[in-house]
């Protein structure tokens, strides 16, 4: 996988709440939907996110990863195709 800001941004954004978080995901995704590399790392870092919430009991933000999480995944399987998906799929297994 790339190496990529996306987890450190969304770390930033978790310190200002939900606004911040779906502000930081339409940036990124807009940005990025285009490129299968990028727009898999987005996806494993919304599922990290997701994951760490969760774990920590907040279900607000747990609540809104899962959902940008599923956006972006759905996103990336209905989009990509032949190679780029296969790499997607292997890089999210």
């Amino acid at each position: 996988m790339i190496s990529t800001t996306f987890y450190d941004d969304f770390s930033i954004a978790d310190r200002f709440g939900a606004k911040a978080v779906q502000d930081t995901y339409n940036r990124a995704f807009e940005s990025w939907k285009d490129n299968y590399k990028y727009l898999t790392a987005l996806t494993i870092n919304l599922n990290w996110k997701l994951w760490d919430h969760y774990e920590k009991g907040n279900k607000q933000l747990a609540k809104l990863y899962e959902k940008l999480w599923m956006k972006a995944d759905s996103y990336a399987t209905t989009h990509l195709k032949g190679d780029e998906l296969q790499y997607y799929y292997k890089e999210t297994d």
